[in-house]
């Protein structure tokens, strides 16, 4: 399970979760606008850049979890580092 933070938020949207079981595909799949995945491809066209902020272990159910729990924005360790003003480093995968 990754979350994906928006360098520039789109709309009301600043951060993207999904998972998989290839992580490195996926994150080129999105990058490349061919993901499948609607905000995904608009991200792609507005051209905004994404960092993978955070991962978790887990299958689909643990990410409908964490998605039903919201508030991704508390989850992003990119989001509370640039609250402090600082520059946030991207996960390398």
């Amino acid at each position: 399970i990754y979350l994906l933070h928006f360098d520039t938020p789109y709309h009301h949207a600043k951060h993207y979760m999904g998972s998989t079981a290839d992580l490195e595909k996926r994150i080129d799949e999105h990058r490349r606008g061919i993901s499948g995945v609607k905000l995904m491809k608009v991200i792609h066209d507005a051209g905004i850049e994404f960092k993978v902020a955070r991962l978790w272990k887990g299958d689909k159910n643990r990410e409908r979890q964490l998605k039903n729990q919201g508030g991704f924005s508390r989850k992003c360790p990119i989001c509370k580092v640039l609250a402090q003003g600082k520059t946030a480093p991207e996960i390398q995968i």
